[in-house]
């Protein structure tokens, strides 16, 4: 009996033994960790321009001098408080609507056109990262955009900046500088208004646009010429009467004479702001011309910049807004202020009252 009651006390041990092992192996399972390396951003990265130059950029650029009035008005929409210094002054029009912030900024002048002189010291100063020029491909450019950027000891870059294709210029800035998300919303712009304007050019056709003048300077003898840069919305929406041999690469036009508009004889003229629009209906030299004979002239609108170019940046777009219902009101069905306020909030940071908006266009549609 006293065996029989031994192996059992055995036998007992046995399992409790086995079933202690058993617990200890589970519960000493090792959990592994497995830790994710990040690699660091690199501090530069390789650009490619619209020039084909492959420039080194910071990865992280947030101070950014222009090159231009045009890079001024296009750069102002994406990143107004990267940009460490004006190509020009302010007009006096901006400031109802742009923040004084900007307004204390240093000038840093202009690479091309106007003084054609950029303050290398000025740009070293403001600790600039790089400098970005937006406009027409001129010639030397990659000469002079290389040497620019030895001089400076930074780089610098040039986008095309095209009416027709002004959506793909913010699309490069924002790889350019990391704001993506911000320059969709610009091109998303532009490409609508672009589509829209060559939508109604196409609708009117070629037989049914305007005959057209855009005159500038103070006595109005000067012209934009077809085929210009400095035209590419008013060839676009009219039939542009200007067809002069080499048309000028300045927002000063090609100078004709009085007897040659008359030859020309359009039947709509628009005049840039600072020309003869408020004289010219009461001058008898001009009388004979069919758009004054007729009340169809008019001027373009102002504020900040000339809405039909001059410089001839983005803002153009509000030129095709306006321009296309000025012309072709049937078929151009639209709220050309509702159109306005929302470049204004887009392009400008700012808001547009109803009545800034009619004085802007006080001369713009018509006696």
């Amino acid at each position: 009996m006293k065996s029989k009651l031994l192996a059992c006390i055995v036998v007992a041990s046995l399992i409790m033994t086995m079933a202690v092992g058993c617990t200890t192996q589970t519960t000493s399972t090792t959990t592994t960790t497995t830790t994710v390396s990040t690699t660091p951003q690199p501090a530069t990265f390789v650009f490619t321009d619209s020039l084909g130059r492959k420039v080194t950029v910071p990865t992280n650029i947030t101070k950014v001098a222009l090159s231009g009035p045009l890079a001024q008005i296009v750069l102002f929409a994406i990143c107004p408080d990267k940009i460490v210094g004006v190509s020009s002054k302010w007009d006096a029009s901006a400031a109802q609507f742009l923040d004084p912030k900007y307004y204390n900024l240093p000038n840093l002048g202009q690479l091309y056109g106007g003084s054609g002189t950029l303050n290398l010291e000025q740009i070293a100063a403001t600790g600039a990262q790089i400098v970005i020029d937006v406009g027409e491909i001129k010639a030397n450019m990659t000469t002079d955009l290389d040497n620019l950027q030895k001089q400076l000891g930074i780089p610098v870059v040039h986008i095309d900046g095209y009416t027709a294709t002004m959506g793909n210029c913010y699309r490069m800035l924002g790889d350019l500088l990391g704001m993506q998300k911000e320059a969709a919303v610009l091109a998303q712009y532009c490409d609508k208004i672009y589509a829209d304007t060559l939508s109604i050019s196409n609708r009117v056709g070629a037989s049914g646009k305007a005959n057209l003048l855009y005159v500038v300077g103070t006595t109005g003898l000067n012209v934009i010429a077809k085929g210009s840069y400095h035209a590419e919305v008013i060839d676009l929406l009219s039939n542009n009467l200007a067809v002069i041999n080499n048309p000028s690469s300045s927002g000063n036009g090609n100078p004709v004479t009085l007897e040659q508009i008359m030859l020309w004889n359009p039947s709509v003229i628009i005049f840039s702001s600072g020309s003869i629009y408020s004289t010219v209906g009461t001058n008898k030299d001009w009388a004979t011309i069919d758009a004054i004979k007729n009340g169809k002239y008019y001027e373009a609108p102002y504020g900040p910049y000339n809405w039909m170019g001059f410089p001839p940046s983005v803002q153009r777009y509000l030129g095709m807004v306006w321009m296309a219902q000025l012309l072709y009101p049937n078929v151009a069905q639209y709220d050309v202020y509702a159109k306005v306020s929302e470049y204004f909030k887009l392009f400008y940071h700012c808001n547009i009252t109803q009545a800034q908006y009619n004085t802007l266009v006080a001369n713009s549609l018509g006696k």
